[in-house]
């Protein structure tokens, strides 16, 4: 089937100019409609455990519902100002920001405490905001997902996630807004893949963006913020929220590793730019232009700098990635069409993560409720 939906559209995935004339066109709208040109997909086989794999995950997903209400303790008094100086001691520990800062011409000079202090709580806003975009983006995915995959047993996981993803959008809207001061809309390059995620009428392409991609992400990003952060309900909000997104990227690995195994060269070629395309806009979207943009930096000279840097130096946009490779190597996508998207992931900087374990079994491991419950029931037999 031919694609029905753009390409990244440049040669060059360093393009600075294509990367900052991205932007949201009705951003300052309440709602954003987006064409889905799906079919709702019945099924009348309702053989529940036809694929044993996703019925271990359903049944998981089942017994592994939380309340973001009553789960997470909202009494906790979040002091901003130390939340905003750990935020700025990872910024400037390593990294580029770091890098930029010992630079003679640095886009930082001049910056003083107020300055960084200020780049801090935009930067932990902007991340915040973007997290709760994306939550968004997935309950629609996921939603989609439901009406589109032809089996019963994914429909009914599917199902499962939708509940989570409610309940993510629900806890970080929430911490914005009780305990944080300030908020971004959707970063234009993540706008922009959402659009196309859901737009593509084929189903296996919802799971390819959302599950792999962009839940792939997500989980390596909560993952670093978790063990960085010293708040206790922010941690305790990403560890929540970390074991739901691990089953959700397993979810994708279980259903496209039986679907991928039966598609031909030309239609693996497809999903291997449709990644490819996803991983270059989500690396994008990272390099918060929003935020220079309100603090009156050269974005320009920060987005040109930071992609000549060497991969060594952007260690938080690589760990990135260290979901999202080894499960595309397990879909097949890596060497599929002679390499096409190995190739492609060595010149972001990207493919030493290729090894790193899969997300297939590993969402046992960050069954945090199971573990909480487990706990309790321990301390009240105990006493």
């Amino acid at each position: 089937m031919a694609s029905d939906r753009p390409t990244l559209a440049r040669a060059d995935a360093n393009d600075l100019e294509r990367i900052i004339n991205v932007s949201n066109q009705d951003v300052d709208e309440v709602l954003h409609a987006v064409e889905d040109n799906a079919d709702a997909l019945f099924t009348w086989d309702y053989e529940k455990g036809a694929r044993p794999a996703l019925n271990k995950l359903y049944e998981k997903a089942k017994n592994a519902q939380w309340n973001g209400e009553t789960d997470l303790d909202w009494s906790i008094d979040v002091d901003p100002a130390r939340i905003f100086a750990m935020e700025l001691q990872t910024m400037t520990s390593a990294g580029p920001i770091k890098a930029m800062m010992e630079m003679d011409d640095s886009p930082f000079k001049g910056f003083g405490e107020k300055e960084w202090e200020k780049l801090a709580l935009e930067s932990l806003n902007w991340r915040m905001s973007q997290f709760l975009h994306g939550e968004q983006g997935a309950l629609l995915c996921t939603a989609k997902i439901v009406e589109t995959v032809p089996w019963v047993d994914a429909k009914y996981y599917a199902a499962t996630q939708v509940m989570d993803e409610a309940r993510h959008v629900e806890v970080f809207a929430k911490y914005l807004d009780t305990k944080l001061d300030g908020f971004y809309p959707i970063n234009a390059h993540l706008k922009m893949l959402l659009d196309d995620i859901i737009t593509d009428s084929r189903w296996d392409m919802t799971y390819l963006g959302m599950q792999i991609m962009v839940e792939g992400l997500a989980l390596a990003a909560f993952g670093f913020m978790y063990h960085m952060a010293q708040e206790p309900l922010l941690k305790q909000l990403l560890r929540y929220v970390m074991s739901d997104e691990a089953r959700h990227v397993a979810f994708g690995v279980l259903s496209l590793k039986e679907y991928y195994a039966e598609l031909t060269d030309a239609e693996l070629r497809e999903r291997q730019e449709f990644a490819f395309e996803a991983a270059v806009r989500m690396r994008d979207r990272f390099m918060q232009q929003e935020v220079w943009d309100r603090l009156g930096v050269d974005k320009r000279k920060i987005l040109e700098i930071s992609l000549a840097m060497p991969p060594d130096q952007m260690i938080f946009q690589q760990m990135l990635f260290s979901k999202i490779v080894p499960n595309c190597k397990k879909l097949g996508l890596l060497d599929a069409s002679g390499g096409w998207l190995r190739k492609r992931f060595e010149e972001i900087g990207v493919i030493q993560f290729e090894d790193w374990v899969d997300t297939g079994e590993e969402y046992l491991e960050f069954d945090a409720v199971a573990q909480d419950r487990a706990a309790a029931a321990k301390e009240t037999a105990a006493s």
